[in-house]
């Protein structure tokens, strides 16, 4: 298996920027931009989805990076449900909120693989090998 050894090449926060990104975009539009408290809201939520990985990966060892991976799926299920809220009053289309819906969950997926792996895994974190 492969060592990773930046944050940034982690599949899950590859996908919690994309998410970001998309957030952002779509928050910019039409009513969705004059509705600030749900703007800030969610973008703060998805932003907090990929700082929570880079945050627990370089604290250097398994156990508090699965405590920042369970925040990190937590920030997730939040984007979800404040999707439904802009989908509930009319900012999103259908598809809109299919295809960030989409990408929450998938984001949250990869999460809980990694954070699977990282149970199972017998290796305790980086910091605790010599260099």
């Amino acid at each position: 298996m492969a060592t990773i050894n930046r944050f940034e090449d982690l599949i899950a926060w590859q996908k919690a920027r994309e998410l970001a990104t998309a957030v952002y975009a779509m928050s910019r539009k039409g009513a969705f931009a004059k509705d600030f408290s749900l703007v800030d809201q969610i973008r703060r939520a998805a932003v907090s989805i990929g700082s929570n990985i880079a945050e627990g990966f370089d604290r250097g060892n398994n156990k508090e990076f699965m405590t920042f991976l369970g925040i990190a799926k937590g920030s997730a299920a939040e984007v979800r449900s404040q999707l439904y809220t802009a989908f509930d009053v009319g900012y999103l289309s259908d598809c809109e909120f299919e295809e960030l819906k989409s990408m929450a969950e998938g984001t949250a997926k990869v999460i809980n693989g990694l954070l699977m792996s990282l149970r199972n895994s017998p290796i305790a974190g980086a910091r605790y090998h010599k260099q």
